[in-house]
Parts: C-alpha cells; structure tokens; sequence
C-alpha cells in the first residue's frame, strides 16, 4: 500500500487537512465563525427577500441556485482553508446559530411571524389569486404542475390552496355537496345490489346443474 500510494503518507498533506493555520488558511478560528454567521444572516435574509419559490425548488433553476449557492458562498465562510478542521468548523457553527435562532424563534412566536412571513392563498373556492401568484413569480402551469401532483385534475376542485413561508403548498379539496353525496351513497348501494344478484345467479346456475 505504502509504495501503491506514497502520498498517503506525506505527513505535510494530514498537517495542511487539519490545521487551522496553514499558510494558504491564514484565518483566525474567531474570523472563521464570525464570516459563518454573518453568511448565515445573509442567506437567510436573501432567501426572505426573493420569496417563497426558492424553497419549494418549482423547477430545475431554482434548484440550480440553491445548489450554487453553498458553492459561491464557501469561501466567504472559512476563506481559503481546505481542512478538514476548518470545514467541521464551519459546519459546527452553522448547525449551532441555527439551532439557537429556531430555539429562540420558538420561543418568540410574535417574532417569528415577522421573520418568517405568512402564508399566501394561491387558490380559493376553485379560483385563481392572479395577484397572489405575480407577488409570488408563480406561473399557472407551475401551480398546476403542483396540484397535479396533489391528485387534483383542475383547480376547480380545489376549495384552498396556500404556499406557506417555508415553500410547502397546503392545498384542500372542495367539500362534495349534499346532492354529491346522497348520489356516490346511491350508486353505491346500487353496485352492492348489482354483485348480490350476480350471486345469486351463480348459486341457482349450481344448484340446477
């Protein structure tokens, strides 16, 4: 293994992996976790700017950003350090600001509104909020791509449909009518009589034979 692969055992390349303070990672650990933080802030405050669609990742451009956007903020979170160290530093620092400010937000449910936004009716009574969906970026074949996927066939039958803060769509169906109702119970019963006289068929069909 030694002679297959030499430079496992370059002890410059496992010092340079883990050290904090290589040449080319010239960052102290406290600049290290302050430039977390303040990328931390900034994409969230980025992402409540540009609206819900980004989190609910409609099509394959917003996933494309969402997914550039840890490349192009990598470097302002912990510079130029490729270690190991340096990355679980910053990872560490992340899941840590991210567990206080939920905690707190938690905590703060007045708050948290604020922060966070509210809920937006795309669809009501089986109607489109055109407006609601320009505040949004949102395009019609988008929204019906969504409640398609939800087992709806058309917005008509849909009684509510909300984009929440987070990019989940809520989406509840109409509420059959009475009219609705008593016909799905009559041709139900209807059927039920249908395979009981077929059975009975089938038993007279024996017994004659």
């Amino acid at each position: 293994m030694i002679s297959t692969a030499p430079w496992l055992w370059d002890s410059a390349l496992w010092r340079n992996m883990f050290s904090l303070y290589t040449p080319d990672a010239a960052v102290s650990v406290g600049e290290k976790v302050l430039r977390t933080l303040v990328v931390y802030v900034l994409l969230v405050a980025l992402l409540r700017i540009f609206g819900k669609r980004e989190l609910a990742q409609l099509n394959p451009f917003d996933l494309v950003v969402l997914l550039l956007l840890s490349n192009a903020v990598q470097n302002a979170i912990i510079g130029p350090d490729n270690s190991v160290t340096g990355g679980a530093l910053g990872a560490l620092t992340l899941l840590l600001a991210n567990y206080l400010v939920v905690r707190f937000l938690f905590k703060h449910k007045r708050l948290d509104q604020i922060l966070e936004g509210s809920p937006t009716t795309l669809i009501e009574h089986g109607r489109l909020n055109r407006d609601a969906l320009a505040k949004e970026l949102l395009t019609e074949s988008e929204l019906l791509t969504v409640v398609h996927r939800q087992g709806f066939d058309s917005v008509e039958e849909i009684e509510t449909c909300v984009i929440e803060p987070g990019g989940v769509f809520f989406i509840k169906g109409k509420t059959p009518s009475e009219e609705a109702r008593e016909h799905r119970e009559v041709m139900a019963r209807l059927e039920e009589l249908g395979r009981q006289l077929e059975e009975i068929k089938r038993r007279v069909g024996k017994d004659e034979g």
